[in-house]
């Protein structure tokens, strides 16, 4: 009987250690976000990619880069969903987050003023207020911008509001323009007659997956899921273009041809392994955000550009 039970344990054991490949065990109830900036998002959640692979998960909206980052620094999310740029500050700045899977190339954001705006450059931005979102793309979109016509933060008034406060703000005339974010941007240019001022695909950093680092290291097993799941949607989004369209319309309350209009600027058809290129665009942001002391030192910038890469679960998609 005594032998029996020692042989039982022993086998408990051994099953126990070989949960996962790094010997840790499946963790079944895990904590991602959805966003409207992120159409991948809508899909998995939708579809129930996750639930379907057995896991329990509690599903947390993110209104921004910077609400996806306030989750996975105070632990309330295991994954989030940033733009590049705003990864790069949060791991400067302590976070200690992996991007594991590209989910679009976006055009995601411009500089977008009222429909009664005598402004035609950002030249005439000079001494207005602006709306934007510090901390994400927006913001970094702005910053850049400025620095195009030889302006800085200094030579207009920036008004940090959420992506939504911002469109209102930009429409009851108290801003004179606004760093926008889609849908919202789409939103009030179909709807409000408002007008991008200046565009510019480049400037916007890639839309990226970020996982916990504590995560990643006991739940490895987990991660792997997550951007198999991800891969599986963006296999079904390009293939149903205009069920891709309901669904971001339905999910954030906005028309179709918002919907449309977002999504025609988002590019999903991309390599999701992070690499090359998203360090190309880090690193051109990446010394305006020093300046500009969203980042603490240019050390701690180059260390977390260093870092901040995790291609293995991308190269291994199943």
């Amino acid at each position: 009987m005594k032998a029996h039970y020692l042989i039982a344990v022993s086998v408990l054991a051994a099953a126990v250690g070989c949960g996962s490949p790094s010997g840790t065990t499946a963790a079944k109830d895990i904590r991602l976000d959805y966003a409207y900036y992120n159409p991948l998002s809508l899909v998995v959640r939708d579809q129930h990619l996750l639930e379907d692979r057995g896991y329990n998960v509690t599903w947390v909206l993110s209104a921004g880069s910077n609400k996806a980052n306030e989750g996975l620094r105070s632990k309330g999310l295991d994954f989030g969903s940033t733009a590049g740029s705003a990864a790069l500050v949060a791991r400067a700045n302590g976070t200690p987050i992996k991007i594991i899977d590209v989910y679009s190339r976006p055009e995601w954001t411009a500089l977008v003023v009222g429909r009664n705006s005598t402004a035609n450059s950002v030249a005439d931005l000079k001494g207005k207020k602006i709306a934007v979102t510090k901390g994400t793309d927006p913001y970094f979109f702005l910053l850049q911008s400025l620095a195009t016509v030889g302006l800085s933060p200094a030579d207009v008034e920036i008004v940090n509001l959420q992506h939504a406060d911002g469109k209102t703000a930009l429409e009851r005339g108290d801003v004179d323009a606004w760093s926008g974010l889609d849908p919202f941007m789409a939103q009030t240019v179909q709807q409000q007659g408002s007008r991008l001022l200046y565009r510019n695909p480049d400037f916007n950093s890639y839309g990226v997956l970020d996982v916990r680092e504590d995560f990643s290291a006991a739940h490895p097993d987990v991660v792997q899921s997550v951007v198999n799941s991800y891969e599986g949607a963006r296999k079904w989004a390009k293939a149903h273009p205009d069920q891709l369209a309901v669904l971001l319309a339905s999910q954030a309350k906005v028309t179709p041809s918002v919907a449309q209009e977002e999504l025609q600027r988002t590019a999903l058809d991309i390599p999701p392994t992070p690499g090359d290129p998203q360090r190309t665009v880090l690193t051109h942001i990446l010394p305006i955000a020093v300046a500009d002391s969203d980042i603490k030192s240019d050390d701690a910038g180059r260390g977390a550009l260093g870092t901040i890469i995790e291609p293995k679960y991308a190269q291994h998609v199943s």
